[in-house]
């Protein structure tokens, strides 16, 4: 599974992406699923940042981080890109839907 790509028009829109929180019953146990940034990276002003943000993106969904968040992400992540004013360049955050006690989990062994 690959980190899903995101269109102008989602970039345009970036707010619409992001899903409230919402709670979900699963065997009689209440789990809250969250979407959050787990990778952010910069990038200097190119004449094709999408192009040259595959690198990047390839490396982290790589790692154990990104390998793991694959493995457990209810859906697809996907990435928003966004203008870096103060430094003239990009920025791309990469997103992921999870559950709570993945969260936990995510934090506690990778950040």
């Amino acid at each position: 599974m690959a980190i899903n790509n995101t269109d102008q028009v989602h970039q345009r829109n970036a707010e619409k992406l992001y899903r409230a929180p919402e709670v979900q019953v699963i065997n009689g146990v209440a789990v809250k699923f969250s979407t959050v940034q787990v990778h952010e990276f910069r990038m200097g002003d190119v004449e094709d940042p999408d192009v040259y943000a595959a690198g990047p993106l390839l490396d982290w969904q790589k790692s154990p981080a990104g390998a793991w968040v694959m493995e457990h992400a209810v859906e697809v992540p996907y990435w928003v890109r966004a203008t870096d004013m103060y430094n003239y360049g990009l920025t791309y955050k990469i997103m992921a839907r999870l559950s709570e006690p993945d969260l936990i989990v995510f934090k506690l062994k990778f950040s």
